[in-house]
């Protein structure tokens, strides 16, 4: 038996009218010039409310806890990720769920920044009172200063913008485009008042390529112990090249009766001495090493043997202690394999 064709179902995908390349496109440049114009109108209407913000999110003892419904709750996820990112020890916290007990996140000693375009959304007006009562400092960033939200807010950033991207007039586009760009502006001045550094936002990024450029030592990635290619001054060239070529590092430090590096011969520097047709089996490390060559201490960054490479055109470089002693080797493909570079 045939089943009846369902011909109107709920989740049925909408059938378009025809599609018109020249309007798809001419939309699309449109939405760009909207949202532009939104962003730039942001900078008649920032000034002393804006300064004012930053210098109380400054002073904070505890955390800026971001708010916001729909679309304004997704930019303020986003605002809060970029202050914590920065400097700024914040979270979201949904409106809904904080008349739901979340409410309790909050403490006395933080700040509120309710993120809210019209700023009459039952959510996060609803709060309001608890959060004054509570003595949290508030900061409305919405589009209209003259809302419930605004009228009760300590400072207010007016985020309004003319129209919306979309032709409905429906869809929050434009709105929520000056919305995150103030919610950067808010980030960058902060980190720069903080005296933010690379080195602090690799701290909180240490899964990023940042972060392993800047946190990773070359004792967590350099050659140690019997994988270090190493032979003394009087071994014969013979032995040096059986080192060499067991550790597979491309070079071999020479080292004094100490440990002491005095010298290093690479595979560049083999080449070379072919190059002037010399008879290299008669020879010992001494006589065909580079002395006094390039070393780093164990306790730098990776990144500053990557710098030291590529400053001299070398491939390899040896690690030391405090005392010249060898502590390791590293090469370029110990540095890629660790994606220092």
């Amino acid at each position: 038996m045939d089943l009846p064709q369902v011909t109107n179902a709920p989740d049925a995908p909408v059938q378009a009218h025809g599609f018109d390349a020249k309007r798809a496109l001419a939309l699309a440049l449109e939405t760009f010039d909207i949202e532009a114009a939104a962003v730039q109108g942001l900078k008649a209407r920032t000034g002393e409310s804006f300064t004012r913000a930053v210098e109380v999110m400054l002073r904070v003892r505890g955390r800026v806890v971001v708010m916001g419904m729909g679309k304004s709750g997704h930019i303020g996820r986003k605002i809060a990720a970029t202050l914590a990112s920065t400097g700024t020890p914040a979270m979201f916290v949904h409106p809904a769920e904080a008349s739901h007990g979340d409410l309790g996140m909050i403490k006395p000693i933080d700040l509120v920044l309710a993120v809210s375009n019209s700023g009459e959304v039952d959510e996060v007006t609803n709060l309001l009172p608890v959060i004054k009562r509570m003595g949290s400092m508030l900061i409305a960033m919405t589009g209209n200063p003259n809302s419930t939200l605004g009228r009760h807010a300590d400072i207010v950033l007016d985020s309004g913008v003319e129209k919306e991207a979309c032709p409905l007039q429906l869809a929050p586009t434009a709105s929520t485009t000056a919305q995150l760009a103030l919610g950067d502006a808010l980030a960058v001045a902060l980190l720069d008042a903080r005296g933010f550094r690379t080195e602090d936002f690799a701290r909180s990024h240490p899964g990023g390529a940042l972060g392993r450029k800047l946190l990773t030592h070359l004792s967590d990635v350099m050659r140690t112990g019997d994988a270090v290619p190493q032979v003394s001054a009087d071994t014969p060239f013979t032995g040096l090249m059986r080192e060499m070529s067991a550790k597979g590092l491309g070079a071999s430090a020479v080292v004094d009766g100490e440990g002491r590096v005095i010298g290093i011969f690479t595979d560049g520097d083999l080449r070379r001495q072919i190059e002037k047709g010399m008879d290299l089996r008669a020879l010992s490390a001494r006589e065909v090493m580079h002395p006094d060559p390039r070393t780093i201490r164990a306790d730098s960054l990776a990144v500053e043997a990557a710098q030291l490479m590529e400053q001299y055109r070398i491939t390899s470089v040896l690690v030391v202690d405090a005392n010249g002693k060898l502590a390791g080797a590293v090469n370029s493909n110990d540095l890629m394999r660790a994606k220092v570079i």
